[in-house]
């Protein structure tokens, strides 16, 4: 049986050399609070993602996909970096580490100080109007979507790891898009 200190010293000489890249998935932010998909707390996703055609055809959708993402940012937006997100930026910083691949959403390799991350699918800190290409942060969204929607609460059983929540759609019923402030197309 090889012992743990075998092992890093394995790791170490592998790694040592430098031309690494990592690649990070959602096990690595559950520490931080971010949900997963498929791990012992994960939650299997009830219905499938929405597609970029159904977002930007269907209005109902829309507000559907905003009211469910305004709930589940607050989880998403209060996670901080952890132990493994801030190993990974010391490795690349000492020059062990020369990129860092993420299918995570949640930013948290660029916050614990990981420079140059390949987002695989994007960012839910930052939003880009479709119309105009103007970009917000996901919390000045936030804001808005809060003033067009005083009171609006809805029971949130689980967040998934794409800040998206379950919700029915009576719950969303009457909730309210925030247009761009740039160009007033609704986002």
């Amino acid at each position: 049986m090889v012992l743990v200190s075998e092992q890093v010293d394995v790791l170490a000489g592998l790694v040592s050399a430098g031309g690494v890249v990592v690649l990070s998935g959602a096990g690595l932010s559950t520490e931080s609070g971010i949900p997963d998909y498929r791990g012992p707390s994960g939650a299997a996703r009830r219905h499938s993602p929405m597609t970029y055609q159904v977002f930007t055809r269907d209005p109902l959708a829309r507000r559907r996909y905003w009211a469910r993402s305004h709930l589940g940012w607050r989880t998403i937006a209060r996670a901080v970096p952890n132990a493994g997100h801030r190993a990974v930026a010391r490795l690349q910083q000492a020059g062990v580490v020369d990129g860092v691949v993420m299918q995570n959403v949640d930013g948290l390799h660029t916050a614990a100080g990981s420079s140059g991350v390949v987002e695989l699918h994007g960012r839910l800190d930052e939003v880009v109007c479709l119309a105009c290409g103007v970009g917000v942060s996901r919390w000045e969204l936030h804001q808005r979507l809060a003033e067009a929607n005083p009171g609006f609460a809805a029971w949130v059983s689980a967040v998934n790891p794409d800040g998206d929540v379950d919700l029915d759609d009576s719950a969303v019923a009457d909730f309210r898009t925030a247009d761009c402030a740039q160009c007033g197309t609704e986002r």
